[in-house]
């Protein structure tokens, strides 16, 4: 069954166009621009007018993705799902599904004509091919961007430190509450620290009080309700650069005085709150921009989205799946040094290749681990580093503008979304450069994700990565540049971000064992598998 969207006074005009057979789309009443998805002003010049406008339903696919896995009951797979770019405007994209033709037939460049698909009071618009292949290119050639210089030469970052660390346990199914998984983790943080919950000011964590999907413990109310903590200052919610925006976040409180130790929390439940058949509720129709664009064409998951531009990254360089398989391989690999991950069997190029299909071109192994864990860093002061219980980790940089549109598909289509920007940003507030980085610890929620880090930050060129990983001998423990040594969320299991923190302070920290990279001095730290997304740059200047 088609998830429908909720018809609302402001989106009406879209979801019932089709009655007439018409594709209609906002364009601008002064200077005519489109715009997509509708928002009450002109991105050109500002103009507060505009009109629905009858838009010929002519377009081209630029990303796609065919759906092997059950998403949702009543929308049976195989079916596709597709990013068109309109005949009108190639930066005016729909994400759609394409019919009338066998999914494996479906390619990039391919010329679609819109079909509406009546359900209820909604007119979905799909595509079906017209038997025409696109003449030129629609897609712009990726470029790194230019990232706004500091406005000074005065960094807050190294103004704090990051003193301390803890983990619960981790694993699959666990059937703990995610409460007691926080208070685990944070309680070992402190201690690493060697503080007391007397000496906790502030509090900031990531997503904040989020119910019903297996991603929160409830947010910094339930923290301070369990620990009886007093801060001067708190932050949670999701509208952060990823979820290591939660620790910068704190880093500006505590450079800027208002406290002096953050305690930062992550807690994932995911896979007991499945077990327990817990549901997020809900009505029968979707909204908000996350879902009302793509849910209707059971585009419901990260791999969906992230899919389509894999594919468009795959034809535009001629890389192969077998690229991602590397960043597949290396992660087992490294997992295979890691008591606590999740996944440390022995993996094969041809294990990786015959995995189950979920949607093209990720297999089971292109995917990352739902667990239950949760993970809790420490922000201090600056001051008190020499005074820690272990020795302090520097942050270096940070990397957080937004160069792109905050869409998943309106804008970069080659590269995971939110990413070029942040990581370009980064560079700017350091005079290091990825060649002085000693361990990568790469977001990695799909394999495609780590390819796009590693890209963005420059360890080699755009399109470069599938010769540049060197069949992953680049990325491996003793390589060029480490990866993930710790398994990463594809096979330690996927903590949203802060497992990679948790790896950067144990490797910095010389605390690694088996998986411990050389002489390891400085990391970078990505977070984020989508929208928007940031990066850090740390250090460690006693290792």
């Amino acid at each position: 069954m088609r998830p429908l969207p909720q018809l609302t006074p402001f989106n009406e005009w879209f979801w019932t166009s089709g009655a007439d057979g018409q594709l209609r789309i906002q364009r601008c009443s002064d200077c005519r621009t489109y715009v997509h998805p509708p928002v009450p002003i002109c991105p050109a010049c500002r103009s507060l007018e505009w009109e629905p406008s009858v838009v010929s339903g002519r377009a081209t696919v630029v990303g796609f993705t065919i759906n092997a896995h059950q998403w949702l009951p009543g929308f049976e797979p195989p079916y596709v799902i597709a990013n068109v770019a309109l005949a009108e405007d190639a930066m005016v994209r729909l994400t759609t599904n394409l019919v009338a033709c066998e999914p494996g037939d479906v390619h990039i460049g391919q010329e679609v004509e819109v079909r509406f698909e009546q359900n209820d009071d909604v007119w979905v618009p799909l595509f079906a091919p017209t038997g025409r292949d696109a003449t030129e290119d629609r897609v712009p050639e990726p470029q790194r961007p230019t990232s706004r210089p500091p406005a000074s030469d005065s960094r807050f970052e190294h103004r704090v430190v990051l003193s301390g660390v803890g983990r619960s346990a981790i694993g699959r199914r666990l059937m703990r509450d995610p409460l007691s998984l926080a208070v685990d983790a944070c309680l070992a943080a402190v201690a690493d620290a060697g503080l007391e919950l007397s000496d906790i000011d502030g509090l900031s964590t990531y997503p904040g009080s989020v119910s019903g999907v297996g991603i929160s413990e409830g947010g910094t109310t339930a923290i301070e309700e369990a620990l009886r903590l007093r801060p001067t200052w708190i932050n949670g919610g999701g509208e952060l650069p990823g979820p290591g925006g939660s620790v910068i976040a704190a880093m500006l409180a505590v450079s800027s005085g208002l406290c002096r130790h953050v305690l930062c929390f992550r807690t994932v439940w995911e896979t007991t709150h499945a077990a327990l058949g817990l549901s997020s509720g809900g009505g029968s129709r979707v909204s908000g921009p996350l879902y009302e664009w793509r849910a209707p064409f059971g585009a419901m998951s990260a791999a969906h989205w992230i899919g389509m531009n894999a594919n468009q990254y795959l034809h535009r360089y001629g890389a192969t799946r077998e690229m991602l398989g590397w960043i597949a391989l290396n992660a087992r690999t490294n997992a295979g040094r890691n008591p606590a991950a999740i996944y440390r069997d022995p993996m094969s190029m041809d294990d990786y290749l015959s995995a189950r299909p979920i949607t093209t071109p990720f297999g089971l192994y292109d995917c990352d681990v739902p667990c239950d864990a949760s993970i809790a860093v420490i922000v201090s002061d600056a001051s008190v580093a020499d005074d820690l219980a272990k020795p302090p980790i520097h942050v270096e940089a940070v990397g957080t503008q937004i160069t792109e549109r905050i869409s998943w598909e309106q804008d970069t289509i080659t590269h995971e979304p939110q990413v070029l920007g942040q990581a370009a940003h980064l560079w700017t507030r350091t005079d290091l450069r990825p060649a002085d980085i000693d361990v990568a610890l790469v977001y990695d929620g799909f394999t495609f994700n780590a390819i796009t880090w590693l890209e963005a930050l420059g360890f080699c060129g755009l399109g470069e990565a599938a010769d540049w990983l060197d069949q992953g001998r680049r990325i491996a423990l003793d390589g060029e540049i480490p990866v993930n040594p710790h398994g990463g969320q594809l096979s330690e299991g996927r903590t949203h971000g802060y497992g990679f923190f948790y790896e950067a302070i144990t490797q910095l920290r010389h605390e690694a064992g088996e998986r411990q990279v050389a002489d390891a001095r400085t990391a970078v730290v990505t977070s984020g598998g989508g929208i928007p997304s940031g990066v850090l740059l740390l250090r460690n200047d006693r290792a």
